[in-house]
């Protein structure tokens, strides 16, 4: 079949196929799962006219999954490709074809023949495979059940794992730390904290509305400028005696007013964000990363390659080297024949300048980050150490 998409498509630049990969519920059999892959792909993309190309992979290490391979134009029933697009012509205000001088051919537009191309197909075959996993688990008597949302969507505060992918799985297999290994692993303990914060702030928020129920809610800051003032008064030794020196209580009441902290969800919540725009700029690093060194290459084998080209005679070793920085350049250009020398050097410079912008937005957000921490453990930490007190007070009254 494949054999005859690359005869139909002539243009070199042709998109051959569209993959689409499903991970498959472990919950069910190997021949259930089967069954559930082939009636996705007859319902939502065969019966769209598509060719499918189903693969599972399954080798018992709690990852099954399906690769599904689908040709980009239609195929009737007649055993006929269809087309891709079609073109339209483009038309002036008279209603007349405008002719390209310069492609000597009359300007159009291409019109898709289907609506596979489309963003929002993704969003439907993703909502369609969950929909008809729950199924078949419901239909099973598995109470497990799959979501296609991403975590923000469902409204879930937890961070999502990134993909290692191939090689990286199989390094972490044979224990060599990888780049993405150590995201997931770092992305995994803040996740727990994430989730340990969760279960503390639940007490402390039930413990504060208990304590507020009665009068209008102050805002946390106003609350623990209360417990300080108080402490302050009445010379009680504090949780730790660092907190009421008078600049490190004022950096706390400082944060809280300052980010409108009403309570400890948003404490949390604020924290939290912090440590996402952290993840989100090692993000946009790591590809500026990648393309300066890139663009690295291409203007040191270009700078090689112009200055033997002028020289004569060369060396052997010169010789070498001008070779491998032509063969070099003819790879990356595209087949264009001017080396865009230029190009690749304005896009380094304002790259470089990205790169600076996000290092000194990292490294002071680190700062933050450590100072928010410091502040978040010593809100909790007065917070039960006043619970703490007022359950002892309490018991002493009751006693008395």
């Amino acid at each position: 079949m494949w054999n005859e998409v690359e005869k139909i498509e002539k243009a070199k630049n042709a998109q051959l196929a569209r993959e689409i990969e499903i991970s498959l519920p472990r919950e069910l059999t190997r021949e259930k799962s089967i069954s559930l892959v082939r009636e996705y792909v007859k319902r939502h993309f065969v019966a769209a006219g598509m060719c499918a190309d189903v693969c599972l992979h399954d080798t018992g290490g709690g990852n099954p999954h399906a690769h599904i391979m689908l040709t980009m134009r239609p195929f009737d029933e007649g055993g006929e490709w269809g087309a891709k697009q079609k073109k339209e012509y483009i038309l002036d205000k008279d209603g007349d074809k405008i002719y390209d001088p310069k492609k000597r051919q009359y300007k159009c537009k291409p019109i898709p023949a289907t609506d596979w191309n489309e963003q929002t197909k993704a969003e439907e075959w993703r909502a369609a495979w969950a929909q008809l996993c729950n199924q078949a688990l419901e239909q099973n008597g598995h109470a497990e059940r799959i979501d296609h949302r991403s975590y923000e969507r469902q409204g879930i505060d937890q961070i999502p794992t990134i993909h290692l992918g191939v090689a990286a799985s199989a390094m972490e297999k044979r224990g060599i730390r990888t780049e993405r290994g150590d995201l997931n692993r770092e992305i995994e303990v803040t996740n727990q904290k994430l989730r340990q914060l969760k279960a503390r702030i639940s007490k402390l928020q039930n413990w504060l509305k208990e304590e507020t129920e009665n009068t209008e809610p102050p805002t946390l800051a106003d609350y623990i400028q209360g417990i300080l003032s108080r402490k302050a008064q009445t010379g009680k030794p504090g949780y730790s005696q660092s907190l009421y020196n008078l600049k490190d209580a004022a950096k706390m009441l400082n944060f809280l007013q300052t980010n409108n902290i009403m309570d400890m969800a948003g404490l949390d919540e604020k924290f939290k964000s912090m440590i996402g725009e952290q993840l989100d700029i090692q993000g946009k690093l790591k590809p500026v990363e990648r393309r300066l060194a890139t663009l690295k290459k291409h203007l040191e084998q270009a700078d090689i390659y112009f200055k033997c080209k002028g020289k004569k005679p060369l060396t052997e070793a010169e010789q070498i080297l001008f070779t491998t920085a032509k063969d070099y350049l003819k790879g990356v250009m595209n087949g264009k024949t001017t080396i865009p020398t230029k190009a690749w050097k304005e896009e380094y410079t304002k790259l470089t300048a990205e790169r600076k912008t996000l290092n000194q937005r990292y490294l002071a957000l680190k700062e933050e980050v450590k100072e928010a921490e410091k502040i978040r453990k010593n809100v909790y930490g007065i917070l039960r150490q006043e619970q703490r007190e007022q359950q002892t007070q309490r018991k002493q009254d009751m006693e008395r």
